[in-house]
């Protein structure tokens, strides 16, 4: 039986993100400027056809799925990213002490945009930060560490953008910032989870450490149209 992260950004598109996006007829997709996902009710070789039809913009799309599909014409696969889904078992509403967070503005999203563009943790772009909940550390005035939510299908909500500027690591910022994720979900009554690069050894050993288990092996397909 099929499962709401099996197909997180469906079930995302579905409830809690619904105005981010669009959602028709089984088919769903972020806004460009928020996020590339995109997602269909059903299986893929008979929904990404249609959504092919039906996207009205021409940015490549991830789309996101816990099965090894072969991607259908008339999409150009790519890249096949294999990852995995790690959701939240450590103990409830856990404490933890840092450096101050600030809550992360529009005003700030330059440096949002230059600090996952040197650190690579996913895709941000100009209005990801419309997801919410974003939050980072500053030294010397620039953000060199930060963290926010994305996809929030019911009862669950992602973690993500988890980045830290190079010359800062070691520090804790990143275990800091999650854990204030993690708290934020469980005062909202939800899971929390997130999704990782499967060679991503050293943020796997980070998220484990913390109380995050792999719950799915997960594929993320780049398309373009």
């Amino acid at each position: 039986m099929k499962q709401i992260l099996d197909n997180p950004a469906w079930h995302a598109l579905r409830t809690h993100n619904r105005t981010l996006g669009n959602v028709q007829d089984g088919l769903a997709y972020f806004l460009p400027e928020v996020s590339p996902f995109a997602a269909v009710d059903g299986p893929a070789l008979e929904g990404l056809p249609a959504l092919h039809e039906a996207i009205p913009f021409d940015n490549n799309v991830i789309f996101v799925s816990n099965e090894n599909v072969e991607i259908p014409r008339p999409w150009q696969l790519l890249a096949a990213v294999p990852g995995y889904q790690m959701l939240y078992q450590g103990p409830a509403r856990p404490g933890s002490e840092g450096p101050v967070t600030i809550p992360l503005t529009t005003e700030h999203v330059p440096e949002m945009i230059a600090l996952t563009s040197l650190t690579a943790p996913g895709p941000f772009s100009t209005e990801t930060i419309r997801f919410g909940h974003y939050e980072g550390i500053f030294h010397d005035g620039r953000l060199v560490a930060m963290a926010g939510q994305r996809m929030h299908p019911e009862g669950y909500a992602e973690i993500s953008a988890v980045c830290t500027h190079p010359d800062h690591l070691g520090k804790g910022y990143a275990r800091h910032l999650l854990l204030r994720q993690v708290n934020r979900i469980q005062q909202n009554g939800e899971q929390p989870f997130l999704h990782v690069k499967a060679d991503n050894a050293r943020a796997i050993g980070v998220y484990e450490s913390l109380g995050f288990v792999i719950r799915t092996e997960i594929f993320f397909y780049v398309l373009k149209r």
